[in-house]
């Protein structure tokens, strides 16, 4: 039987009683537009948050009250994004991960452990381990799911102002049926991920400095 298991089940426990475990956590995947949105997040043991799961789970209201939260209570967190220019150069996992980076950088106290949602555990700068289905069973990757999709509505909102007739602020770039009866109509704008189908089918044109009244 390996051992690496028990050296990093030994980590986390000492970064458990230290309370400097991060929960790790992203949004924006899936969607067809928009940047993927990154939080890391280290819970403060003594500031307990009721209420805490996977962020799909919740309503809008309910996830922005939770939000606020985190941000009152956490010991530390930050919030990262990779743009949609480095989605196209890079992939999405591969932007996924600098996003992830970035956020762990953010943080203002720096953690000894990592718990992040997944089947796979990225390359990190400290010991961690990938829990399937995690942002419902562990309150710090759920807090991290939390703080990711909050954030990356919010800029979906914003980019609804800047690119109407689009639906961003409805449908967060995912592939609804009106989002992509949408891209058939309008072609695609500047949100874009051009390296996704089937943004990537489209005649592009002039579509790129296209705002729908």
């Amino acid at each position: 039987m390996s051992r690496r298991p028990a050296i990093c089940d030994l980590f986390e426990r000492a970064a458990l009683a230290g309370g400097r475990v991060c929960g790790i956590d992203e949004a924006g995947r899936g969607p067809l537009a928009g940047p993927v949105v990154a939080a890391a997040v280290i819970l403060d043991v003594d500031r307990r948050i009721n209420g805490l799961r996977d962020s799909k789970q919740l309503t809008a209201a309910r996830r922005e009250q939770l939000a606020e939260r985190i941000r009152a209570r956490a010991v530390a967190w930050a919030i990262a994004e990779a743009s949609v220019e480095e989605i196209d150069a890079l992939n999405i996992l591969q932007a996924t991960l600098l996003a992830i980076g970035r956020a762990m950088a953010g943080l203002r106290v720096a953690p000894d452990y990592a718990l992040i949602d997944g089947n796979q555990m990225p390359r990190l700068p400290i010991p961690g381990r990938a829990i399937v289905s995690g942002d419902a069973l562990e309150p710090a990757i759920s807090a991290a799911s939390i703080l990711a999709k909050t954030a990356r509505d919010a800029l979906m909102r914003d980019f609804d102002r800047e690119h109407p007739g689009y639906g961003f602020a409805q449908h967060m770039g995912y592939a609804t049926p009106e989002h992509l009866d949408c891209l058939q109509r309008f072609g695609p704008c500047v949100l874009h991920r051009r390296s996704f189908a089937p943004v990537r089918g489209l005649t592009l044109g002039s579509a790129d400095d296209h705002h729908v009244a």
